[in-house]
């Protein structure tokens, strides 16, 4: 098992290093903790890729904080949200006090760089998803059917639908190999280990289910204390938005638009600045809720509200995943939810396929110069192997240097 230590380090250079936003995360977070470290299996990731797409949040942070939970408990939860979050959110905080105003990050080459990087990234991460969890005819079909779905109808709820649909589909068609008397490590079990693990289960239960009453008492409970305009009244906006947005950081970023220009507490050329370094930046775009806490003119200390904001909007989805892990634990060792899974992971892989495509490909790639670029940055990435943040390093300054 890990460190807490080792899962603050791993965590912290993705959250260096992992541009592209939620979709090429997923990438990186596979080729790390799959690939690399063997941390966990395929299976284990594509079930947790598809709890975090069930549930309402940033999905790729959602994912940080499964993992850390998995390999650290608590503490190696809390290391795997800090190290990731940690340097965008100074980052956006910074652009808050002012950085941002200076200059607009949109347009310039070394982000061309970095666009075309994600699109290799992701791009690896798919392949190799879909060779371990699409391994017959079926859950293929299952894939192309869901992506075909979802970019005909992309929708946020449509990425629900189809997980959905992937469950039944599994449970009616897909027959998995059973589970032996032995564990995940392969020991045997004895009277007393069940015994321990099932103390341990009986443990984890009481703590997901006293972070889903508090989610709910958080999500009803803080409107009506939150009626001046000050920090509960921020805390509570931004719990809100993580609370209800379904589809990550790209869906959320524009409906906080309303509440954050409408009131009056930033310009909307000052929320388009801080949406803009968002987008430029690594780690997960939810940090923008940073630069909103810092730009404000109020009263309070900005490093303060930064981190009311940051709390705000991270918090719920932490409360849900964590909160549903003990239970998605034991579920995913019934015969039929395995079946489910099945089906659920294949539709998994197509829903990635439809985001690779859209908005990944079409929002990187616009000419031929581009596709020449991107076939030399992919042969860093393929034939020569080396790690994705090299590659998005030297993608990112290729980019600058050219353009």
């Amino acid at each position: 098992m890990p460190s807490t230590f080792q899962i603050l380090r791993e965590f912290l250079l993705l959250g260096l290093t992992a541009f592209g936003g939620p979709t090429a995360h997923i990438g990186f977070f596979r080729d790390r903790f799959v690939g690399k470290l063997q941390w966990i299996t395929d299976d284990e990731f594509a079930d947790i890729l598809a709890l975090c797409q069930f549930l309402p949040g940033p999905a790729s942070s959602q994912m940080g904080f499964a993992i850390g939970w998995k390999k650290g408990g608590w503490p190696g939860a809390l290391a795997a949200w800090t190290g990731f979050t940690l340097p965008s959110a100074l980052l956006m905080t910074l652009f808050g006090l002012g950085i941002a105003k200076f200059a607009s990050p949109e347009g310039s080459g070394w982000l061309f760089g970095l666009q075309i990087a994600v699109v290799a990234v992701i791009f690896k991460a798919i392949i190799q998803m879909a060779k371990s969890l699409c391994p017959d005819r079926t859950r293929t079909l299952i894939a192309l059917a869901s992506a075909a779905f979802l970019l005909w109808d992309g929708l946020p709820f449509s990425q629900i639908l189809v997980i959905l649909a992937g469950a039944i589909l599994g449970l009616a068609v897909i027959r998995t190999d059973r589970v032996g008397s032995t564990n995940q490590q392969g020991s045997i079990e004895t009277p007393e280990r069940t015994q321990r693990v099932d103390s341990e289960n009986r443990q984890g239960w009481f703590v997901g289910a006293t972070c889903l009453v508090l989610f709910f008492l958080l999500l009803f409970g803080l409107p009506f204390f939150a009626k001046e305009t000050g920090p509960l009244t921020l805390f509570s906006s931004f719990y809100q938005s993580g609370a209800l947005v379904f589809g990550g950081g790209h869906v959320v970023l524009p409906l906080l638009s309303d509440e954050v220009v409408s009131t009056g507490w930033l310009t909307d050329s000052e929320f388009m600045a801080g949406y803009g370094a968002a987008q430029a930046l690594p780690g997960p775009l939810f940090t923008f809720a940073s630069f909103v806490g810092s730009a404000l003119s109020w009263p309070q200390n900005p490093w303060l509200l930064s981190a009311i904001a940051l709390g705000g909007i991270f918090l719920p989805g932490a409360l849900l995943v964590l909160g549903v892990m003990p239970f998605w634990e034991r579920l995913r060792t019934i015969p039929a939810m395995r079946n489910a899974l099945a089906g659920t992971n294949a539709a998994v892989v197509g829903l990635l396929g439809a985001a690779f495509y859209d908005p990944v490909w079409t929002g990187a790639i616009r000419d031929t110069g581009d596709v020449i670029f991107l076939l030399g940055i992919a042969a860093l990435l393929l034939v020569l192997k080396l790690p994705p943040w090299v590659v998005v390093i030297a993608a990112g300054l290729s980019g600058w240097l050219l353009l």
